[in-house]
């Protein structure tokens, strides 16, 4: 009677193990309503990103994506919280939930799209190098033999793995915590380029007054989007909603416009 009793045991368990992986599979969606609960929108960020999120010279968080995304936060009810994060475990850190999405001019890229979800795209962008403006580099191919710097972690260090023939010429690659410690090495000579996105690359160029300038050949087209869990379409589906609401009463042109002097913003084009 006990072997027979433990055997209907280890079925009924194994019958509940299989309806809770199911259950889990197509469950209910309450990442919305979580972030609606606790009352906080936590974003995940590169802290030195300018001009997407970056901290000013008081040390306050800002840019164009913060300033995006508080408005977003806004308009769901929520309290916008910026969190600092290591972005060479961007995934982890929103994996474990410690964050509710990744939000820092983040470039869509098929490698990504295998562990999280995306809003649809807000801005266009490109993966190019930044060389000393009195360097003779014109060309990706005028650096072969040359030292690139990259941020660890980032599209860029994508870009440079997706462009076989740019790689395999360079005499070496570099990775940095951060685009303004490349930029710094750039600048006193210690490195031929930096490979990152054209966005921040023509942002810190206006706003440093360094000596850099852009090549015009570029090594990939991107789009920035909004990264999320896999399962948490509610809570991206809730944020795409408020970006074209924003985009449609002039909000998210007018942020735009303060950053980069125009509206260069895609959603609902």
């Amino acid at each position: 009677m006990k072997k027979l009793l433990s055997v209907f045991l280890v079925a009924l368990l194994s019958l509940a193990a299989v309806s809770a992986a199911g259950s889990q599979e197509s469950g209910t969606d309450n990442s919305l309503q979580d972030v609606l609960d606790k009352g906080t929108f936590i974003l995940g960020l590169d802290d030195s990103f300018p001009p997407m999120g970056f901290r000013s010279e008081s040390g306050e968080i800002v840019g164009f994506d913060i300033d995006t995304a508080k408005e977003v936060a806004k308009r769901l009810g929520v309290e916008l919280v910026t969190q600092p994060i290591d972005w060479n475990s961007k995934e982890q850190e929103l994996a474990t939930g410690n964050i509710d999405c990744i939000w820092n001019g983040f470039t869509v890229t098929p490698e990504r799209e295998e562990v999280m979800i995306f809003s649809e795209p807000y801005l266009r962008n490109a993966q190019v190098v930044v060389v000393r403006n009195d360097s003779p580099y014109q060309t990706l191919a005028d650096l072969a033999d040359g030292t690139i710097g990259v941020q660890a972690g980032s599209s860029a260090q994508e870009a440079i793995d997706d462009t076989p023939d740019f790689k395999a010429s360079l005499d070496e690659t570099i990775e940095f915590k951060d685009n303004l410690t490349a930029l710094m090495d750039l600048e006193i000579g210690g490195l031929d380029g930096v490979v990152m996105d054209l966005v921040v690359a023509n942002y810190s160029i206006q706003t440093s007054g360094k000596d850099f300038r852009v090549l015009d050949e570029t090594l990939t087209q991107e789009e920035y989007a909004i990264g999320f869990r896999k399962n948490d379409t509610a809570l991206r589906d809730a944020v795409n909603s408020e970006l074209e609401a924003m985009a449609e009463d002039g909000t998210l042109a007018a942020i735009s416009e303060s950053w980069f002097g125009d509206d260069i913003t895609v959603v609902g084009r």
